[in-house]
């Protein structure tokens, strides 16, 4: 069973090019990927797994075409 990967802010800004200040502001508003907190308070680590931020990515995806809503 593979595990996995998890991705800090900074990382996730090099691969999918979210920036850390925006993935901040995604979490204070309650919405964006899935995270993990290592510690509670501002000084928490903040990680993304790997698997659950493409999840969160294919479930923004919108289809084009067909007819206008």
């Amino acid at each position: 069973m593979a595990r996995d990967e998890l991705l800090s802010p900074k990382q996730v800004h090099e691969e999918y090019g979210f920036s850390p200040q925006t993935l901040a502001n995604w979490r204070w508003c309650g919405n964006g990927p899935a995270y993990i907190k290592t510690s509670p308070g501002r000084s928490g680590r903040i990680r993304y797994k790997r698997s659950q931020f493409e999840a969160w990515l294919n479930a923004q995806t919108v289809q084009t075409g067909g007819t206008a809503a």
